[in-house]
């Protein structure tokens, strides 16, 4: 296949003590066709010498080391500036726990080339393990109650059956976005650190006017929660998660809710937390439980933009 006119692009990296999950993706992408292309990886303060061993591994790469881990939306936001002042064309943020297709940014540039309103473009994402099972074919927003859902989630189905697609959000395990809609619609908000940063961020794009995609004959591959599934006492999914979850959906609201529909989307927020703390309560999983209540509330009193308080 012909590459379409080269556009540079920067591909972000996040890493966080994932070094084994990070090198693959590397390995991953030094088969990838696409002429014009640098890759940063951004080390969100690890602990487990990650950034030193990739460094030695992948020597060509650009690589940002920061002090502390100040999440998904700081490190992709301090990647995205270095590719903003670095001239960079075009900007894919890719998660470390991904593999990808050798054409897979041959077909993003080519359908963004086609879609010139396009203010993101994700790829058809399936799961790393089970290859034809569909982890992402884009994402739609309920906005009566506020519930993102993705499509085709954990679906088989032949990839050459989904066709390219407006979408209503575009999930940050892979998105392209183009430099002239970064500098005009800006970063992630900073204060989600992760979860729902993606479902804001393409909601804004489309208050822009600017247009969600699906790019389907662009395929990656997923490991899907490397960074959140770890052992803990309470599960594998650690408090922090769901602390996230909660104070993050409020902040959805907060930011994209209209009056009264807002005050339907709290409710049904609402309710399903209180399930949610009625469950860890019954499992004896109380930092959970304390977990949910806490983002609740600070979904309500955190500025999103820094998660500072709203009334000091």
């Amino acid at each position: 296949m012909e590459s379409p006119q080269v556009s540079s692009v920067a591909i972000i990296i996040i890493n966080w003590n994932g070094y084994p999950f990070t090198l693959q993706c590397l390995q991953s992408l030094e088969n990838t066709l696409y002429p014009s292309f640098k890759i940063i990886v951004i080390d969100n303060g690890s602990t487990d010498d990650s950034l030193q061993k990739l460094r030695e591994a992948f020597p060509a790469h650009h690589y940002i080391g920061l002090a502390e881990n100040i999440g998904f939306t700081g490190g992709n936001n301090v990647g995205m500036a270095y590719a903003l002042e670095n001239g960079f064309d075009n900007i894919l943020l890719l998660n470390n726990d991904t593999e990808v297709s050798p054409d897979f940014l041959d077909q993003l540039i080519l359908f963004q080339k086609l879609q010139p309103n396009a203010g993101l473009i994700q790829p058809l994402i399936f799961f790393n393990q089970q290859r034809k099972i569909i982890w992402s074919a884009g994402g739609k927003y309920n906005s009566l109650l506020a519930i993102p859902t993705t499509l085709h989630d954990r679906k088989t189905i032949d990839p050459q059956l989904i066709p390219d697609r407006e979408l209503d959000w575009a999930t940050g395990c892979c998105l392209l976005i183009s430099k002239e809609v970064l500098q005009d619609v800006g970063y992630m908000v900073p204060g989600y650190f992760a979860y729902f940063e993606d479902v804001d961020w393409s909601l804004r794009m489309k208050k822009k006017g600017y247009q969600i995609f699906l790019a389907s004959k662009a395929i990656i591959f997923h490991e899907a929660g490397a960074s959140s599934k770890k052992t803990h006492s309470e599960g594998t999914l650690s408090a922090t998660v769901f602390y996230l979850h909660a104070r993050n959906q409020i902040f959805l609201i907060r930011n994209h809710g209209l009056f009264p529909f807002a005050l339907l989307a709290f409710g049904y927020q609402l309710l399903k937390y209180m399930v949610w703390i009625s469950y860890f309560c019954l499992r004896k999983r109380f930092k959970k439980a304390k977990a949910v209540l806490r983002g609740i509330k600070d979904g309500f009193q955190l500025n999103p933009e820094s998660n500072t308080p709203l009334c000091p």
